[in-house]
């Protein structure tokens, strides 16, 4: 049955951070089944309850035809038998109903006590009957308990304790709709014990996994006066010293959540117990917060940041400028016309993707320093710091010409290096299908283990190649401006050399072209940088290229040319998701 009442009217405020509780809609749902596992079981009964603003506005109820046999022993714990689901309807007919109840208003929330249970038995239907989950917000009474009531507070936290403890005036009795109502009751006693914690919001609800701690509620005070625009904040201590440094479209909205349930990082909760003030920067954009985020962590290092910290740690592998050049991990990008691939946030990581390469060009793996002598052998001025004792077992195994011992020539090593530069710079085929051949091979013998590593160096080649051409191609344009509709206008950045130069909102009203003179006027002067390396952190340069990609983007104005290989890296990330599968088999 359905039963619908009238919405009650709520005003809001525009402090409230995201969806405001007393303005949210949640459907509060429970399930009656044959059994627990979601797979093997069935539906016997729906009943869900739709609440908003503290009022009930909606009811849905009906018993399900399981098409399976119900166990006595459900029968004697939900009073549902086989006879009374025979005239029901079957799942198919009611799976839509239920949908519909649940996407009667924009943004609904589901609730539901021990939520991954009722959830799971949706999405097995779902999945049963050809029917896309759609994914809604969900909140988790039992969850909730669990975090909010202290210990000791209550013996357990069944659906029946709680409805008691919150002095709900529907009894729990394992029929769908009653405890359904039941839960109602348990979610809104919850809201009430959350809302002196800071929680004003579904969002704030959903994150909450234990209630703030003194420290937090003594600093809720450093929100006051913080501006609704986006920005960066940062949280210092009293000698004004960085803490923690974090970017939001809203200041004030964000840094509240600091200090509320909402907030369950340890080490942030930590950070409340010192920080003393919280300094905003104002951004035009989203993407300049981005950017000022990274800079400044960048620069201060602020402790109680995980990422972020330290960009110099990044490595790149580099394709040496020798005479006989070699793959080699470096920490920079150097001005010497050497192709590099990366940047890489590990050693290893840039290894594996070394050993790719490795795998498909016969290059030399010693640290050899050569003078070439013609068409004779070369000629070992340096051996890596040991002595030269002739070719290594890789020539034996055909991994290396064995340049050094004079079986193979400049002009033989030399096609090899340029085809691994080519791979690195443009067209990685080579690497791919070399690469793919093998897992293949791998993996039809059962050999899955060799093949995920096999399909790990590929991974990290191809990634790191992709990076590099990208930053390469947006590195070599002097100036570039851009712009992207807004709420609020039109979001225009300048772009040089990788580097955000400027950042302004054309709002309505204004000259455009004043307005561009203007921004393209005072932009920041940005020198160009070495080969895919540009002037500024890679990171910051792929929160750039992120922008520029989205589908909204104008390109206003671009000096010289904005270009990528046509068979690029790119072209090949959707070999990596062939070789995943065919490497995972097992």
């Amino acid at each position: 049955m359905v039963r619908q009442a009238a919405p009650a009217g709520v005003q809001t405020s525009i402090s409230d951070l995201g969806t405001p509780l007393a303005a949210a809609t949640f459907v509060v749902l429970d399930l009656e089944t044959t059994g627990t596992s979601a797979t093997g079981s069935r539906i016997t009964e729906v009943g869900a309850v739709r609440w908003r603003g503290g009022e009930v506005v909606g009811e849905f109820s009906t018993l399900v035809d399981p098409g399976v046999p119900i166990p006595a022993n459900i029968t004697l714990l939900t009073g549902i038998s086989q006879s009374m689901v025979a005239g029901a309807p079957p799942m198919e007919e009611v799976l839509p109903r239920v949908l519909a109840f649940l996407d009667a208003e924009p943004g609904t929330a589901l609730v539901a006590h021990n939520a991954p249970f009722d959830t799971g038995f949706l999405k097995a239907a779902c999945e049963r009957h050809g029917v896309d989950w759609p994914g809604y917000p969900v909140v988790d009474t039992l969850r909730l308990a669990r975090a909010v009531l202290s210990r000791g507070e209550t013996r357990n936290h069944r659906l029946a304790t709680l409805a008691a403890h919150f002095g709900a005036s529907v009894t729990p009795s394992h029929r769908a709709l009653d405890d359904a109502r039941a839960t109602v009751c348990v979610l809104r006693g919850l809201i009430e014990r959350l809302r002196p914690m800071g929680v004003s919001s579904l969002e704030e609800l959903r994150a909450v996994t234990k209630p703030p701690t003194k420290a937090q509620r003594a600093k809720r005070h450093l929100a006051d006066g913080l501006p609704e625009e986006p920005g960066v904040y940062v949280f210092t201590d009293a000698r004004g010293a960085s803490l923690y440094v974090g970017k939001s479209k809203n200041l004030r909205r964000r840094v509240r959540t600091y200090f509320t349930a909402a907030e369950n990082r340890r080490h942030i909760r930590e950070m409340a117990g010192v920080v003393e003030g919280v300094t905003p920067i104002v951004c035009s954009s989203e993407l300049e917060a981005s950017v000022r985020e990274l800079r400044i962590i960048a620069e201060r290092k602020p402790p109680y940041n995980r990422r972020s910290r330290s960009p110099e740690r990044a490595r790149w592998v580099k394709l040496t400028t020798d005479a006989y050049p070699r793959l080699s991990v470096v920490r920079a990008v150097e001005d010497d016309g050497a192709p590099y691939i990366g940047p890489y946030n590990s050693a290893g990581e840039a290894e594996q993707a070394g050993e790719a390469l490795l795998q498909a060009f016969p290059l030399r793996q010693c640290a050899h320093t050569f003078v070439p002598l013609g068409e004779a052998a070369p000629r070992v001025l340096s051996a890596g710091g040991g002595r030269w004792t002739g070719a290594c077992v890789l020539s034996q195994l055909g991994r290396c010409g064995a340049p050094c011992d004079g079986g193979e020539s400049l002009a033989g090593y030399t096609v090899h290096a340029e085809a691994a530069r080519a791979a690195m710079t443009g067209d990685p085929s080579a690497v791919v299908e070399a690469h793919t051949a093998r897992i293949a091979e791998l993996a039809a013998e059962l050999r899955y283990e060799e093949a995920a590593g096999v399909r790990d160096r590929l991974t990290a080649f191809l990634r790191g190649a992709r990076r590099a051409q990208r930053l390469a191609a947006i590195a070599a344009v002097p100036h570039l401006v851009a712009s992207r509709r807004t709420g609020g206008g039109w979001e225009t950045c300048v772009v040089r050399h990788g580097r955000l130069a400027a950042s302004a909102v054309l709002r309505p009203g204004t000259d455009p072209a004043a307005f561009l003179a203007s921004l393209v006027a005072t932009a920041e002067y940005v020198p160009a940088g070495y080969g895919p390396s540009p002037n500024a952190v890679p990171a910051e340069t792929e929160l750039v290229l992120d922008w520029l990609a989205d589908p909204a983007t104008r390109l206003v104005e671009v000096e010289g040319e904005w270009t990528c290989p046509l068979r690029s890296a790119e072209a090949h990330t959707g070999m990596t998701h062939w070789a995943h599968g065919r490497a995972s088999a097992q």
